[in-house]
Parts: C-alpha cells; structure tokens; sequence
C-alpha cells in the first residue's frame, strides 16, 4: 500500500495570517431609504415653533363678488376674509441619544475606518429612522393622528384595489405627490391590479423605482406598521395607505426641523462632545429635532383596514 505523499508547501490556514483582509463599513440591517423624509419638503424654523394659519371654512371662497354686468345689481360686495382665531402651533419634538467610544479603542483600531465616525455615523442613521416613523405614528403630530375625519376611506374588500386608491386620489385631487404604503401593501394592490388585468405602470424618481397608480407614486415604508409591526411573521394582515400632497406653497404637508444648531450636522441634528470620564468614555450627545404639519385637511387622506394576505392562484 502507497503512503500518500503529503504537500510541501505552506497551509492556507497559516498563510491567512499573512494576508491583506478587505473589510466593509459595519451594515446596519434595519436601515431603509427612508422614502417619506426624501420626498417630503422641509421647512426650517429658527424659534421652534410653526403656526398654522387657517380661513374658518376650509375650501370655501371666503368673499363675495360681482361677476358680469347684471343691471339690477351695481353694487360690489363687501367684506373681509376670515383668520382662525386659535390657530394651531406645532413644537418640534426631540429624539436624543447618547453614544460612548472608548478612547483607547478609538486611539488603536481606527484603521482603515474611524471607530468614532463609524460610531457616531450609525446613531445618526438610527435617529433618522426613528424621525421617519415618528412623522408617521406620533401621537401628536403624526400624520396618521392628523387625518381629518372627512379624508378617511375603508377598503371595500380588504384588499387595497384600483377603486379604493381612487377613492384616496378624489380626497387629495390637488396636485397629489405620492402615496405611501408598507411593503406588504404595495404588494398587495399590485396583486389586485394584476388580478384585474391593469399591472400598474412604474416610474424612475429619486433614484428609486416605483410602480404608480394614476400616474402617481406609490412610495414604500415600513413606518406604516401591519399590525403594528414592521415585519410581521404572519401571512395576513391590516395595514394603512396614505395619500399625500406635499410643500407650503401647494398647501400640503410640509416637514419641520430647528435650524442653527451648535454642532448641526444634518438637516435638525446637532452632535455634541460631552467629555471624558474617569474611565476613558468618550461621550457625544445626538439630538433631532423635527415634526410635521398638515397645512389644509385635503392634503393628506388615509385608506384605512388595508389587509395585505390575499393571494390568488393564476391559471
């Protein structure tokens, strides 16, 4: 019997001490596009404080007049237009943290990438995430609490169809920027239209791809909860579409920040170094400030018990 004969040659696994390594930035799963805060139009205040002025009837012509010339009526009409008289003021909400590098880990393994900045880099993108679902779910000035009554539809199925975001479109029919549905959601209504036989066309925007309804967008989230979870693990469940017109000139739903921040870094988001501590804690504050507001009740319109489980078999 031969004895097998045996390499002489160095093993790979004590050549791997030797070699060059290529590394990446540390990827952070949750991260989304955060669609909503791209799209959306901000607006910077310098006290904290936006106040929104309203006429008392939305939608009405707050003034007569004198149209053609009628002959028995030569008198122009008179009058003023009316200002609510509280007005709402919206204050700009806080998401804050605190992050800790170690600084004798910042002094030695910061190369090739910068523990510090890589640190502070993740909070960042953290915060703007939490920012994104709070414009959606705050308690105050979340998008879903702020929908008037009158911009409510249900579904008349469950499922979300061609006629129920027709029905969002003939609520938000002034200039309409875009929808904005969870992921299940958005797959949902494309089931339906390919069930119908209408696949919905899609549109390059942003830097993203989107499928459109009427020629508008419809962006996803996962700040809209199915649920109430991002990634719920069951096949079935009820969700929210949003339809929205956005900006203050087109009287749509604007986005706010504090601007002038010592130590402002993005767009409402300062930095601040807080010291070192006795145990060699490098700590920096992270602060966001931002909110909301919803300049006329028909810019913004919500399609309520959206069930995103309905799938069909195609033969």
């Amino acid at each position: 019997m031969t004895t097998p004969t045996i390499p002489n040659a160095l093993g790979a696994e004590a050549a791997y001490n030797l070699a060059d390594v290529a590394k990446t930035r540390p990827q952070y799963a949750a991260l989304t596009p955060r669609w909503l805060t791209r799209f959306l139009e901000f607006k910077g205040l310098a006290s904290g404080l936006y106040r929104v002025n309203r006429v008392l009837e939305q939608g009405d012509t707050p003034l007569d007049a004198l149209c053609g010339q009628d002959p028995d009526d030569k008198q122009i009409p008179q009058g003023f237009a009316p200002y609510q008289a509280k007005p709402r003021e919206y204050v700009l909400g806080s998401i804050s943290t605190i992050v800790n590098v170690a600084a004798s880990v910042a002094d030695v393994y910061s190369s090739p990438y910068d523990q510090t900045a890589e640190q502070l880099g993740l909070a960042v993108e953290s915060l703007r995430e939490r920012q994104e679902s709070q414009i959606v779910n705050n308690d105050d000035y979340g998008l879903l609490k702020n929908v008037a009554e009158s911009q409510k539809v249900k579904t008349r199925r469950g499922s979300p169809t061609p006629d129920d975001l027709d029905e969002l479109l003939s609520k938000v029919w002034k200039e309409p920027s875009f929808f904005l549905a969870h992921p299940r959601a958005v797959a949902a209504f494309a089931r339906e239209c390919t069930r119908r036989g209408v696949p919905p066309a899609t549109a390059s925007i942003g830097g993203g791809v989107f499928i459109t309804w009427r020629g508008v967008p419809i962006v996803p989230t996962d700040k809209l909860f199915v649920d109430g979870l991002k990634n719920p693990k069951s096949q079935a469940g009820k969700t929210n579409i949003l339809l929205l017109r956005t900006g203050e000139s087109r009287r749509g739903v604007v986005g706010l920040y504090q601007t002038g921040l010592p130590g402002d870094q993005t767009r409402g988001l300062a930095v601040r170094k807080r010291g070192v501590d006795d145990r060699g804690l490098v700590s920096y504050l992270l602060s966001l400030y931002c909110s909301a507001a919803i300049l006329a009740d028909d810019a913004l319109a919500v399609l309520e018990e959206v069930e995103v489980g309905n799938y069909y078999d195609y033969k």
